[in-house]
This record gives structure tokens, sequence and C-alpha cells, in this order.
């Protein structure tokens, strides 16, 4: 089996928390490689973002990135990117063209061995790589994935006032993919009722697959890990320490989280607690000198400590350093930062919106907040961190409520979502082959 995975607008490999980096990048990368261990070739098609990168990158036996030129390599944000999804679908068409030349001459022209394209199913990841997909799975007369990861409908119905709405010209390319796509894969329940919703879909395209995480990465710390993570972090030991991971942009909440903490420390001025915010700028209008001010500001500014986003290996050290994960987005479709955070044993503080009350077992492994008044998430966050006891149980039945979600459970869904495709698609064929012979 082969699978033409397609991520236009942010690569998998792309440090997650910066620009357009995010869950969806750690989602990608992670199905791809456990697609890639069970022996199922996967090529990853990606806007190529530097003169430096390589056509084709090899990063396992069986897994592949390509990084196709469409538009400059910077300077092109992602709101212009749609502007470039001809060029990018043409591209993908010419590469596969050149690999499925014979192999002497392929080998002669490019210094790689060629792959026989095109691919078995098509998986398409964001509404502008579904573009891409819908006309790449007409032109190659096989089925077509979609995994959505946000919907424009859905955020701006959770959106913040003074965030940003979604364009209607998304929600209409959304709205051409729910109708023509052959399967929707979503992470629970509730982006399934989103798509039926807001979408109209066919409940039978849906499929849920809920993503995991990196079990062997994200593992419970020690006394010994905690005080050593914070020493790198530059943490009193013996201080409180609530983290936020993920992108500095509205829809996430990290003012949610800042004014929280203003309030905390307005009700007990001498509370021992500091905050760590990790994570990088997303978007054009986002600022990280927005969110010091507004600490600044609100006089907290010495209590939270602003990081660069760290790889996945390096951010263990924030989860294990944390006594409390802080989740205020807007809707997330599932929660990749709080499932990471409760296989390192670390209670969440999560919004109740989107997939968060899959993610997090409300009261067992951290509490699920309604709305987003920064008093009510003091209240939250006060009543773990002033109760040690109930806190560190909840550490404790989050690694357990974490190990049944792990990536390779995750692949193994999509496997056979990948196999009724292709087998819908043969039929099909096989169908259109005989009335056109008129048998």
């Amino acid at each position: 089996m082969r699978i033409a995975m397609i991520s236009m607008h942010t690569s998998p490999i792309e440090q997650p928390g910066i620009g357009d980096a995010g869950g969806m990048n750690v989602y990608v990368l992670n199905i791809a490689r456990q697609l890639a261990k069970q022996g199922i070739g996967v090529d990853i098609f990606t806007r190529a973002t530097r003169s430096s990168q390589p056509e084709v990158m090899q990063l396992a036996d069986n897994l592949r990135v390509i990084n196709i030129i469409a538009g400059p390599y910077v300077g092109l944000e992602k709101e212009s990117l749609p502007t470039q999804l001809v060029a990018f679908t043409g591209g993908i068409v010419q590469f596969v063209n050149k690999e499925s030349q014979p192999a002497a001459k392929q080998e002669s022209r490019t210094g790689y061995a060629p792959c026989h394209a095109p691919y078995d199913a098509i998986h398409s990841h964001y509404w502008l790589s579904g573009q891409v997909g819908w006309l790449l799975r007409d032109l190659w007369g096989i089925s077509l994935v979609h995994t959505a990861h946000t919907l424009a409908a859905v955020k701006n119905a959770y959106r913040s006032a003074d965030d940003t709405a979604e364009s209607e010209a998304r929600r209409i390319c959304e709205q051409q993919l729910v109708d023509n796509a052959d399967t929707l894969v979503v992470n629970t329940d509730e982006e399934a009722r989103d798509l039926i919703g807001h979408y109209d879909a066919e409940p039978s395209k849906i499929v849920v697959v809920p993503p995991g995480a990196d079990l062997e990465l994200f593992t419970p710390g020690t006394d010994r890990n905690t005080e050593r993570s914070r020493r790198e972090l530059g943490i009193p030991l013996h201080t409180k320490v609530v983290a936020f991971v993920g992108r500095l942009q509205k829809f996430k909440g990290p003012e949610v989280l800042i004014r929280a903490t203003a309030e905390l420390f307005r009700r007990e001025p001498d509370r021992c607690l500091r905050v760590v915010i990790c994570g990088g700028p997303s978007g054009s209008a986002a600022s990280p000198d927005y969110y010091h001010n507004l600490a600044c500001e609100l006089g907290v500014g010495k209590c939270i400590r602003f990081i660069d986003t760290r790889p996945p290996e390096e951010l263990v050290a924030v989860y294990q350093a944390a006594d409390l994960i802080a989740v205020p987005s807007y809707n997330e479709s599932f929660g990749l930062v709080p499932m990471e955070a409760q296989a390192c044993g670390t209670p969440v503080v999560a919004a109740r919106v989107g997939g968060l009350p899959i993610a997090v077992a409300d009261g067992q492994t951290g509490v699920l907040v309604d709305g987003h008044d920064p008093a009510d998430w003091a209240d939250a966050l006060a009543d773990l961190l002033d109760d040690d006891e109930r806190r560190v149980q909840m550490g404790q039945a989050a690694v357990g409520h974490a190990a049944q979600f792990s990536w390779a459970a995750a692949a193994d869904r999509l496997v056979g979502v990948f196999q009724d495709a292709i087998a819908s698609a043969d039929g099909a064929a096989r169908l259109h082959n005989r009335q056109a012979s008129g048998n």
C-alpha cells in the first residue's frame, strides 16, 4: 500500500509551536511514521519554504517528505496560500510523472530511484490540502481521505470577541470537501457532530480515529526529573508551576491564563506560583510582545516566564516541571498537548470545548472549565494548586488515561480506513469499466 499525504501549508518536520506549525504537524508526522513501520509507503507532499531544502527527504524506511516549490520561499502568509494551490498541485503532478519514468533514465537525472506512482489513496490534511487532494483524486482515479483538523464554522462559533473570523471562502471550500471526499476522518464524536451540523455531512462517510501521544517519549517524571527540569527552566524548586504549551495566538487562549494568574495574585499576593508560557507567534497579526506587555500591565510580569517553543524531546521537561498544564483554547478538535502532559503524569485544566472533554477526563485526570472568564479559571487553578493530594491522584490517573491513546493504535485504525477506501475505489472502477464495455 502506498499513501500520498498532503500537508501543503506546513511541513511535518517544522518545529511545532512556531508560525503555522502546531498539532497538525505532530499528527501527520507521527501517523506517517507508524504507517511506515507497518511497511506502508508514505510520501508527504508539502510546500517548500527554504531554498536549501532538498526536493526529497527520506525520513525513514517507507517514509519521505517531498518539498514542492509553489510561490516564494518566504514572505507568503497562510492567508495567501490559496493563490498557490494550482502551482502546488502542478508540482505534485510533475514530481509523480518524473518518478514514473524508466528507472535508469530517472536515476541519471535525479540521483534517486523512482517509486511507482501514483498511489493507492490520498490522505489530505486541512482544507488547503483537501482542495489539492480533490483534484488529484479525480486525476489518478483513487480515493480521497480527508482530515480537516479545524473547521471555519466551528472556529467562528467559538472564537473570542476580538479574534478575526475565518473567511467565507474557506467555509465554502470546506463544504466542497465534505461533499466530495470519499472518507472524512475526525478525531472525536464531537467533531463528527460538527461536520453534520455545520456542513450537512453524510454520516456514513465519517470515521472517528482518535489521535494519540508518543508514549515512549512522554513518560512520568521522578522527583529528580522534576528538579532537573526546573533548574533547566530557571524555576524555583519549591514553587507551584502552571505551564501553557502552544502557539501564541488568541484562539489558544494565552491571555485567559495571564489574566487568571493576575486574579490569583490579586486574591493572594503572597502565593508561591510561577507560570511558564512555552510557544511562538502564529499568524501575521501575532505578537509575543502583546502578551509580555499584558503580563507586566497586570502586575504579574515577574511571575510569568515566556520561553521559546521546544522540540518534543525537550518539551518533556516542561511537562514534568509543571504541577498543572493549562489549555484555555477556544476550541480544539482533540488536544495533543493535554494528552502529552497526562502521559507525563501532569494533570490538566482545560476549557470544556471541542474534543478536550475526550482528551481530559473531567474530575479524574484534570478539570474542565466552562467558558473563559479569568475568575473561573483562577478558581479551577487554585482548587488544584492548593490540594496536593488530589493533584497527585489526578496525575497518576492521567498516565493510565493517556495510555489508551497511542499513535500506533491510531495508525492501525487508519490502515482499515485506507483499505476500505481502496476497495471502494476499485469497486467503482470495475463498475465503470463494465458500463463502458456494455457488459
